[in-house]
């Protein structure tokens, strides 16, 4: 029987961001130092407050020994265990996808539970517990969102139009002629119960790379609802968002220390 309070999370890394060549050469995107600690710590941080009882990574081939490394160096300090998904993969040619690798994980680890999915290239300033306090109510298929606000930037993710309630009625990946400037965030929950529909979507033949493909085929199928991500959202994709994200946690830092000086002064 699937644990009624607890979720499992899968966490996106086995892409291999050729755009970031050469950092990406040798290291992958989620281990590259983000204000001296790697992408993926942050991500891990973001969801520490969620009810997980086990996380999974999944990676490819190409960098295992990295991640196995960085892994045995943090050590299983957090409140879920993290396990590493190898995709079996060596490079962009024979790479699952990130469709591919979430549905490798929940078929090869055997899930039959609700599962948060995030990018691991993602970062999220603020704690996403109430994300998943958020999706345990829904007990639905959830994306979190932001509004950036620019229609030739949203052109680069995906454009969003939702009802009243919060529950999707258009979704365009990469979108020619958007017509929201509502974006999806590589944040995603899906319950217990969606867990056949990925199936069927996969065993269709649909395309299994970008994660918006996924939510792009289900909204028509099933309620599919949006959750407005807070604070500050960094999708890592090019040598300046990286510098950006190192700006950002810095600058994050720096301010929880005026704080606690402040606090420490009375």
């Amino acid at each position: 029987m699937p644990n009624k309070l607890f979720m499992k999370a899968i966490l996106l890394a086995a892409g291999y961001a050729t755009r970031l060549y050469p950092l990406t050469r040798t290291t992958p995107k989620p281990l590259l130092p983000v204000a001296g600690l790697p992408t993926i710590e942050y991500v891990l941080r973001s969801i520490a407050s969620i009810h997980l009882d086990r996380i999974y990574v999944v990676i490819n081939e190409k960098f295992a020994d990295a991640y196995n490394r960085w892994l045995v160096q943090r050590g299983q300090n957090f409140n879920a265990g993290i396990t590493l998904v190898n995709d079996g993969s060596t490079d962009d040619s024979n790479k699952l996808g990130a469709i591919g690798d979430l549905y490798l994980a929940v078929v090869q680890e055997g899930i039959d539970d609700d599962i948060l999915v995030i990018g691991a290239d993602n970062l999220f300033s603020e704690d996403l517990g109430p994300f998943g306090d958020f999706c345990r109510k829904k007990c639905a298929p959830v994306l979190g969102v932001r509004d950036i606000g620019d229609l030739e930037a949203i052109k680069k993710y995906s454009s969003i139009e939702t009802g009243h309630d919060g529950r999707i009625i258009s979704f365009e990946e990469k979108p020619a002629q958007p017509r929201s400037t509502l974006a999806g965030t590589a944040l995603y929950f899906y319950p217990r119960a969606t867990l056949p529909l990925i199936k069927k979507y996969v065993s269709e033949g649909n395309n299994p790379d970008q994660p918006g493909k996924l939510v792009q085929w289900l909204y028509p199928r099933t309620p599919f609802y949006t959750w407005t991500v807070p604070g500050i959202w960094i999708d890592i994709g090019s040598k300046e968002t990286l510098d950006q994200a190192s700006r950002t946690m810095e600058q994050l830092k720096g301010d929880v220390e005026y704080a606690k000086c402040a606090d420490e002064r009375g």
